[in-house]
């Protein structure tokens, strides 16, 4: 593993380096931000870490200043922040992001299932996050679960056929997993949602998107309670 910050140890970049392939066509710093958010929602940068931009940059083959505009772009979606003579770092949570981030989920995954129409629909993308779920979990993968969940939320906004809510949603899930890593035991907390994520996209292929909202409410509201349990215990031990 690579240096350490504040105390967290860094992830080793060579997975990053991989990342630079992507890059071959579009250099821009819209891109080198997708990395890098697709990177935090697969839980590869934990909330506190600091991203160096020597390192970054070299790993993905590219400018500074194209990464210091990666790094702003990200900043405004509230996944990094930038502290005065320290650098840049991956945003920690705090209760009222958490409130917030399952109220616009709550908005917009119900609303896609409400208005879905009639049967069948195309739950490709929902059937592949659930099966590869429960793959990682029969490995003892539970950061890959965890990833499993964040895709399968992903394709359920993505059933609304809307491109500005699957930008949206990307943004709020890759706020959410920096939500997850406060979980002590993710094993414990990841295991039974994915029967529930079974449940949901069984009631979907059976034409029930009405009973698949039902469920997803129920859902939304037991996560935020727990993640919010959660943080209580860690401001509590503080």
């Amino acid at each position: 593993m690579a240096g350490n910050a504040g105390g967290r140890t860094s992830p080793d970049l060579s997975e990053l380096a991989a990342d630079s392939a992507l890059l071959a066509r579009s250099g821009t710093a819209e891109r080198v931000a997708a990395i890098l958010r697709d990177r935090i929602t697969e839980g590869y940068f934990p909330p506190g870490s600091r991203l160096s931009e020597e390192s970054i940059s070299g790993a993905l083959a590219v400018s500074r200043n194209t990464l210091r505009e990666a790094f702003r772009l990200l900043s405004h979606e509230r996944l990094l922040e930038h502290r005065l003579n320290k650098g840049v770092f991956v945003r920690v949570l705090a209760v009222d992001d958490l409130v917030d981030i399952y109220r616009v989920r709550l908005l917009v995954e119900c609303a896609a299932l409400r208005t879905l129409g009639e049967p069948p629909y195309d739950l490709m993308a929902v059937e592949a996050a659930v099966s590869t779920g429960e793959q990682a979990a029969l490995a003892g993968d539970w950061p890959g679960c965890s990833t499993a969940n964040i895709r399968f939320h992903q394709a359920l906004a993505g059933l609304a056929n809307s491109p500005r809510t699957d930008e949206l949603m990307r943004n709020v899930l890759a706020e959410l997993r920096l939500a997850f890593h406060v979980m002590a035991d993710p094993r414990r907390f990841h295991e039974p949602y994915l029967t529930r994520n079974r449940e949901i996209a069984d009631r979907l292929a059976d034409g029930d998107a009405a009973g698949a909202e039902r469920m997803l409410a129920f859902y939304l509201e037991d996560s935020r309670r727990q993640l919010a349990e959660a943080y209580a215990e860690r401001l509590t031990a503080r």
